[in-house]
């Protein structure tokens, strides 16, 4: 069997969604898995939603209704039988029905953010399903989170991934022979049963999940992009696209953020040796890249850039140095307030990190490390990742730049910029 992943992009108006349909029908009807992210920009537009309803903010209805409006719109462009897209609309009302509740008091905001934001992957999902089924290939529509479970940690949760392949192929395996399945990338649940996400962008994973789970023969990731690029093109100019890489090669690119996979996808894929395609859903008859147990690594120098970075620099108040004490306790502040660290650097008396521009929480985070900590901080920076790399692709994205950190291992340099 095969797991296609369709994301926001390829389903982000009613043209897409018939482009899937039809991706779909030139593809084996029945052993099938489809796993479809949130229409187009919805997460963040449901982000904009779960802020505006935690604070009770003025304009949380008019983020609902731009929302609701904008899949209805998508309906309308689909069909003149709007009665097919009936579980759309129940989802609808479900959302409503919290939004006019007053937030519990107490309640984590993670948690209520979990809750909100998966709505994303449901409506599309519906919407998907509904289409498919008026179009005369039958589909059945299954909730991930009743399949994948994970523990409480809301907005990462970690997968129990023994339950979930149990539920998984308990609930698949017969479903499969018979049609096409959708589901929800990114989102799963508790043992209690309360929504959890998986990570931003984390839709890839879960079609690896899915594959680990049911031995699948392979995963397509359908992009708008002809294949894994040497360097994201919103960025960078004159890419190259990779045929083949090595799984090696797509965790380090994963790892340092470049957004074409998710840092997780790789792993239960290479544990099982199934190969992931990264293929264009603009031209699905071209091959794009396979990703597997090749033995040529990365020809060529590959880019990553990763946008609206942080550089903290921690100083001990006692000029201490920075010894395992010291690093056990700022590790363990980072990862109770979910701050992940894309670069780490020290000295004898200091420690740097540079993060994700996330205000929400390293607001949580700072007042923790000023108890033994002087901390200064530099905003609005940028991270660039040259694998493979050789000076003359260094000089290249220096042009302009500032540099503030560099630091560079056998096969891979990292560099702190700002524009000058």
């Amino acid at each position: 069997m095969q797991v296609f992943k369709f994301g926001g992009a390829s389903v982000r108006d009613a043209q897409g969604v018939r482009n899937v349909a039809g991706i779909i029908q030139q593809q084996r009807p029945n052993n099938l898995l489809v796993v479809v992210s949130a229409m187009g920009e919805t997460t963040n537009a449901l982000e904009q939603l779960t802020w505006a309803y935690l604070r009770r903010q003025g304009d949380q209805e008019l983020i609902w209704q731009r929302i609701r409006a904008y899949h209805e719109q998508i309906i309308r462009d689909l069909t003149n039988k709007p009665e097919a897209f009936e579980p759309v609309y129940s989802l609808f009302s479900e959302v409503e029905t919290m939004l006019n509740q007053e937030p519990e008091p107490h309640q984590h905001p993670d948690k209520v953010y979990d809750h909100l934001v998966s709505y994303g992957e449901l409506l599309s999902t519906r919407i998907v399903n509904a289409y498919l089924n008026q179009s005369g290939l039958d589909s059945y529509w299954v909730d991930a989170r009743r399949l994948v479970r994970t523990d409480d940690s809301y907005r990462e949760g970690k997968v129990d991934w023994e339950q979930t392949c149990e539920y998984i192929t308990d609930t698949l395996a017969d479903l499969l022979e018979t049609g096409v399945a959708i589901t929800q990338g990114f989102i799963g649940s508790t043992g209690e049963g309360y929504t959890t996400t998986l990570g931003r962008d984390g839709s890839d994973y879960t079609a690896a999940i899915f594959a680990h789970c049911l031995n699948a023969e392979g995963v397509t990731i359908w992009k708008d992009v002809p294949g894994v690029l040497n360097a994201d093109p919103k960025w960078f100019d004159e890419t190259v696209k990779i045929d083949q890489l090595t799984y090696q090669d797509a965790i380090e690119l994963a790892y340092y953020g470049a957004t074409v996979i998710h840092p997780k996808t790789i792993k239960p894929l290479q544990n099982k040796n199934i190969p992931l395609y990264v293929r264009s859903f603009l031209h699905p008859q071209e091959t794009g890249t396979a990703i597997g147990q090749f033995e040529k690594h990365l020809p060529i120098p590959s880019f990553i850039f990763k946008m609206n970075q942080t550089l903290i620099s921690l100083h001990p108040k006692d000029f201490s140095f920075i010894a395992e004490e010291n690093l056990s306790k700022i590790f363990g502040q980072f990862a109770e307030y979910g701050v992940k660290i894309n670069l780490m650097q020290n000295t004898a008396i200091s420690f740097s990190v540079v993060v994700d521009h996330r205000p929400e929480r390293l607001a949580r985070l700072m007042p923790n490390l000023q108890e033994d900590f002087r901390i200064s901080y530099n905003e609005g920076l940028e991270l660039i990742t040259i694998r493979h790399y050789d000076e003359k692709t260094i000089d290249r994205v220096l042009v302009n730049k500032k540099l503030l950190v560099e630091q560079k291992s056998r096969y891979t340099v990292q560099l702190v910029v700002k524009d000058l």
